[in-house]
């Protein structure tokens, strides 16, 4: 086992040693592993592994709705949604189980850190498959807002179809050849005369990161996408200036627990649109 971890965890070999000597790896019962228990496959061990140190997304984060059944959540930019990758911590889940007291809340569908809005949460572990169900058959009204530059010669409102494939470890999607997998209606809500437009978004299909490849597809990507049409340079990760202009508006549908209509809608607006000049300042 100590040398299955070794390799799977691509630690340092002191601190696994250090973990096994401590009884930090247990088995479910909760009883310690010996470094030199054979490897099983299927076996389940237990660790807490160290958090690195999570700079504090500093935005506060809305309940806009609250019951026995669901919690709906309106996401501040750069906050991710559940625990993943070096996001623990600072995620929409860790703060809503804390601040509100519900250890088993869940997550019924996932938005992009860099992306704002509704989120919807779920209270009761037996209704999880129900509302999760909802989400992956579509069954979901969503509506976005973003703000791009503004194309007098892009004919809107159209419904763009393509397909989009997302590779493991490739930071971008792509479109390519190939039957449409991702169905996206765009439509124009306004535009200024600074050549700012604000669309809405309404997804057929939910593709990894599909708003942002269908908006650079059309010439008007999104205002801060660090992914389209380019990849651009990382920044430090206490640099929250000129977030994504991406925003989850709006959630509709029917509740499948308890048969109401469910409408939700976000209160934020996207700070470019509101004041380009404060969205776009170096500091």
């Amino acid at each position: 086992m100590r040398e299955h971890l070794v390799l799977r965890l691509a630690a340092h070999t002191a601190a696994i040693d250090g973990m096994f000597d401590a009884g930090e790896i247990v088995g479910s019962d909760g009883t310690p592993v010996p470094p030199d228990t054979p490897y099983t496959p299927g076996l389940c061990v237990w660790f807490h592994r160290d958090m690195p140190e999570e700079p504090p997304v500093p935005f506060p984060l809305h309940v806009v709705h609250q019951d026995d059944h669901l919690v709906v959540a309106d996401k501040p930019h750069f906050l991710a949604t559940t625990p993943r990758g070096s996001h623990v911590r600072q995620t929409a889940l860790a703060r809503l189980r804390h601040d509100l007291g519900l250890p088993e809340l869940t997550a019924a569908h996932r938005l992009d850190r860099l992306t704002a809005g509704l989120v919807l949460f779920i209270v009761r572990p037996e209704e999880r498959g129900a509302y999760q169900t909802l989400f992956r058959d579509r069954r979901v009204h969503k509506e976005y807002e973003a703000v791009a530059a503004y194309d007098p010669d892009l004919g809107l409102p159209r419904t763009v179809c393509s397909r989009i494939v997302k590779e493991r470890g490739v930071l971008t999607a792509r479109e390519v050849d190939g039957e449409p997998n991702a169905e996206t209606r765009v439509e124009l809500l306004a535009h200024r005369a600074d050549g700012l437009g604000r669309y809405r978004l309404v997804p057929g299909t939910g593709q990894t990161h599909q708003l942002r490849v269908h908006m650079s597809a059309l010439g008007v990507p999104i205002l801060g996408d660090p992914l389209y049409p380019e990849v651009t340079a990382p920044v430090p990760a206490r640099d929250f200036r000129r977030p994504l202009q991406l925003l989850a508006r709006e959630l509709a549908f029917t509740d499948p627990v308890t048969g109401a209509e469910r409408r939700f809608t976000s209160g934020r607006v996207l700070e470019a649109w509101a004041s380009y000049e404060e969205w776009a300042a170096d500091q």
